[in-house]
């Protein structure tokens, strides 16, 4: 056992839950931050080498071009092992960056004179926040995002299965109109669905402007190139949207817009989490027995939902710091202040943490069974939910005081079968009245649910 094994990791995410968040360690880790600052550096060098004006710089032929491609996509343990060693005499990570690649530049002769393209016209900003900019868009695209389809198809395929189950509601945990158990599903599937097109389409933004975000050094260089327009095309050429108002920094406000819609999200699955927990606990659902496994270190019988529950502390975690980072990387002293650097080390963690929810989520539904005798026994024993429909027939009769008469016979009142006949004849209902409502049923009285449950997704 040595320090790199997970059991002496400080944080949950790189310790106890590490093989549930593999896919993100090479993207948010400090080995991806590198990995993606190699990447930008590399491939400005490639621009400049291609960009008509820059005539000090000679184009690179083919093989020497495809040298400087390679030393970013084959990045690795062994270059981020160097650049940290680099780090450490330097006390600067970017600068590091640049004299690893002057390094790996020097083991080429054709590429020896170019050594000072590297990192030319930027400040370290501009490699930071488009490496970031790659981190946020790799992250979401190639894990967070699919994770959170899954959530949404497992949720859309059981609201499908059952979208005919009648169930009573429980507004503010009382009886209530029915629905059924597919749509109130299909609810959450909606609006998971929502937040998720709209993550999807943010667009992730990059600077690439120099110390302050005017081209000050760049214009003193070369003052008859238009800049803004070669920093747009570079910063479209990574695959990120261009911001050309800025100051040091790109001011992360996109950021903030990815943070609170991951935060929407996690609050809906939330949401979802302690209704599953709750329906749980009233036998709404069964639990399968896993064999082995242990419920309560005292009580043998349990099998508890602790899938929903490591679901909902992690998406609390995930959001505490993705709330910090909304509202703390808009700020910034004047042109720029470095508070923002150990916040951003952190968007990994966050996004770990949303990663371990969303698979503990799925695990606990793959270990559920619908229980429609349980949810059947509950509403045939909750008749008075159809005082609603006989109060609105009877106004539709012109009939005196329905609501009233009504919550006279039935609040407070748990009703049966018989009961709800008795009443109706009470209420010397009109013939037609009558017709409405005698054959009327609890699990009948479900108004579209079944309809809205099969309507496709937004």
């Amino acid at each position: 056992m040595s320090d790199l094994d997970p059991v002496f990791a400080i944080g949950a995410a790189d310790g106890r839950y590490r093989s549930k968040v593999q896919d993100l360690t090479p993207i948010v880790s400090e080995f991806g931050l590198m990995k993606y600052r190699v990447e930008v550096e590399c491939a400005w060098v490639l621009f400049l080498a291609q960009c008509p004006g820059v005539e000090e710089f000679e184009p690179l032929d083919t093989d020497d071009a495809q040298y400087v491609a390679d030393i970013a996509a084959n990045f690795d343990e062994q270059s981020a092992q160097r650049i940290k060693a680099l780090e450490a005499t330097t006390n600067h990570d970017v600068k590091a960056v640049e004299y690893f690649l002057k390094e790996a530049f020097a083991q080429r002769p054709t590429l020896q004179t170019v050594n000072e393209w590297i990192h030319f016209g930027c400040t370290s900003e501009d490699i930071n926040n488009t490496a970031y900019g790659l981190m946020i868009k790799n992250a979401r695209d190639s894990v967070l995002l699919p994770h959170m389809q899954g959530l949404i198809e497992t949720l859309d395929q059981l609201a499908q299965a059952n979208a005919d189950l009648p169930m009573l509601s429980r507004t503010h945990g009382q009886t209530a109109s029915p629905t059924t158990l597919g749509k109130e599903i299909k609810n959450v599937a909606a609006r998971l669905q929502r937040q998720k097109a709209q993550l999807q389409s943010l667009e992730i933004l990059g600077k690439f402007n120099g110390a302050v975000g005017n081209f000050n050094a760049h214009l003193v260089a070369y003052p008859n190139l238009d800049w803004a327009s070669l920093s747009d095309q570079f910063i479209s050429s990574l695959g990120l949207s261009n911001n050309p108002w800025t100051t040091q920094i790109e001011p992360h406000d996109y950021i903030a817009e990815v943070s609170h819609c991951i935060i929407r999200f996690n609050q809906i699955l939330l949401d979802f989490d302690r209704d599953i927990w709750s329906y749980i606990s009233i036998e709404y659902f069964k639990q399968r027995k896993v064999e082995g496994e242990t419920g309560s270190s005292t009580m043998p019988h349990k099998i508890n939902p602790i899938d929903f529950e490591n679901s909902e502390g992690n998406i609390g975690i995930a959001n505490a710091l993705l709330d910090h980072m909304a509202s703390k990387l808009m700020v910034s002293r004047w042109q720029r202040d470095l508070s923002d650097s150990t916040v951003l080390r952190n968007l990994g963690t966050a996004f770990a943490h949303c990663a371990i929810a969303y698979q503990a989520t799925l695990k606990g539904l793959s270990r559920l069974d619908v229980n429609p005798e349980a949810i059947g026994g509950d509403l045939n024993n909750s008749w008075e939910v159809l005082a609603e429909a006989v109060q609105t027939v009877m106004r539709k009769f012109a009939m005196p005081e329905p609501y009233e008469q009504l919550k006279a016979a039935t609040r407070g009142r748990r009703l049966s079968a018989e009961v709800y006949q008795e009443i109706l004849q009470e209420l010397n209902l009109p013939e037609a009245a009558m017709q409405e409502l005698e054959g009327l049923t609890p699990d009948s009285y479900i108004g579209t649910a079944a309809a809205l449950t099969r309507k496709p997704l937004p």
